[in-house]
């Protein structure tokens, strides 16, 4: 199973576009997916369909020890994509576990019940570093962050990979960044060009060949309660993200863990 944190502090960078759409494109080749809501807001459950204002168990009573995380998942209207939704309980979240020795590991203690059920598992983390994040780094072997081709846009992202490098040191050894992705980017401007340069020059290692481009399309399809595979399948948005899960699922050969999982049965 890889688990990947999708993560940036910096709100409204296409964490859950990527987190939805990424995921999508993934199970479309043949994965199954676990998508986990790790933001109060629940943008991510809402977006495929859960009431998350009706919600009776949440990603917050998995933290608070009330039920398995088993007991919360449900189906999408993606075959092989499921979601653990949560809503604004999650805020609370962070004070009532504070205080307790396992506070940063209890995410990893609650995947670690269904480890063999999915291939997959995305975490769409909040705009912060805060606890919620922590058990995502603290849970994950990758951090993806999407990046957007914007002004400013590299401002926190020597933060981030700091607080990346801390968890690895402190609490999950097999931490890595997979890579960063350039979202939003507009090929008609010279300042989209421009970060993207300043990515590869800081990052080259690290930049997916992958670029999200800016789309209509992408910015209606959470409106639809559908991942933009469903909403536009011949759209820009469906072909970028399905490059990127491509690029993505390439580091399967690269390391030989498909292969590995296909032996095992």
């Amino acid at each position: 199973m890889r688990i990947i944190a999708i993560t940036n502090q910096k709100g409204g960078v296409a964490k859950t576009t990527t987190a939805v759409n990424l995921g999508a494109c993934i199970a479309k080749l043949r994965r199954k997916v676990l998508l986990v809501d790790l933001d109060p807001q629940g943008n991510l459950s809402s977006w495929l369909g859960i009431r998350i204002n009706e919600l009776e168990k949440s990603m917050t009573n998995v933290f608070n020890n009330d039920v398995p995380l088993k007991d919360i998942i449900s189906e999408t209207c993606v075959k092989q994509l499921w979601v653990a939704p949560s809503n604004v309980t999650l805020a609370s979240v962070e004070r009532t576990i504070i205080n307790r020795e396992d506070k940063d590991t209890i995410l990893k203690d609650r995947l670690e019940l269904i480890a063999n059920c999915y291939d997959y598992v995305l975490f769409d983390c909040p705009p912060s570093l805060g606890l919620l994040t922590v058990n995502a780094l603290t849970a994950a072997r990758e951090v993806v962050i999407p990046l957007e081709t914007k002004v400013m846009a590299l401002n926190g992202l020597v933060t981030l990979i700091n607080t990346v490098n801390l968890v690895k040191e402190t609490l999950n050894p097999a931490l890595e960044v997979t890579g960063i992705i350039a979202c939003m980017f507009d090929m008609r401007t010279n300042l989209s060009n421009e970060v993207v340069g300043m990515i590869k020059e800081k990052f080259s290692d690290k930049l997916f060949k992958s670029l999200i481009r800016e789309s209509t399309k992408l910015a209606e399809c959470p409106i639809s309660g559908q991942p933009i595979t469903l909403y536009a399948p011949e759209s820009r948005g469906t072909k970028d993200y399905m490059e990127l899960a491509k690029e993505i699922l390439a580091l399967e050969k690269r390391e030989g863990w498909w292969m590995s999982r296909w032996m095992r049965g």
